[in-house]
């Protein structure tokens, strides 16, 4: 078989007298790299102002145990008992905190909002759920001012990623 078969030099003359002699470019790893004039990239302009943090009451008395016991008792004294927390930490923190309580099922309410402060307490008006109103509100805020959302919600949070807030 050795005999028969071509070698490479016989194949190489074979190749060269049908499509003219091989002319190989230096390799790549010895040319120098093109140079590029393009501007770097900046990324988006970092809003200024307040950043908001928008929350869901009710995922956050259920992921806090000690929450979650008391409202077993009683929602009001739970929600209470959040808002204190909250109204406390806003102080601290200086910028606006906006939670969010479902009132969805509740037949014929107009929904409500109370400030406190820097604390603005939400409850959704009847066939709007907390989450509904999270999404329109993050939408709304990230255009002029930076968002935060606290909910413990997956599908929620990929959802307001997409609006351009933080989870």
């Amino acid at each position: 078989y050795r005999e028969i078969a071509a070698t490479d030099k016989e194949l190489m003359g074979i190749f060269e007298r049908t499509y003219g002699p091989i002319k190989r470019a230096e390799p790549a790893a010895v040319r120098p790299a093109p140079r590029v004039s393009a501007k770097p990239y900046q990324g988006k302009e970092r809003l200024q102002g307040p950043e908001y943090l928008l929350i869901d009451g009710y995922n956050i008395i259920h992921a806090w145990q000690d929450l979650k016991r008391l409202a077993e008792q009683s929602l009001d004294l739970a929600r209470g008992r959040l808002i204190e927390r909250l109204r406390s930490y806003q102080a601290w923190l200086g910028t606006p905190i906006i939670v969010v309580f479902d009132a969805y099922k509740v037949k014929g309410n107009p929904g409500s909002l109370e400030k406190m402060g820097g604390l603005t307490v939400v409850y959704t008006k009847e066939a709007e759920t907390a989450d509904m109103y999270i999404e329109k509100a993050s939408y709304r805020l990230q255009k002029e001012h930076r968002v935060r959302v606290d909910t413990s919600d997956n599908l929620e949070q990929l959802i307001v990623l997409g609006h351009g807030a933080l989870r």
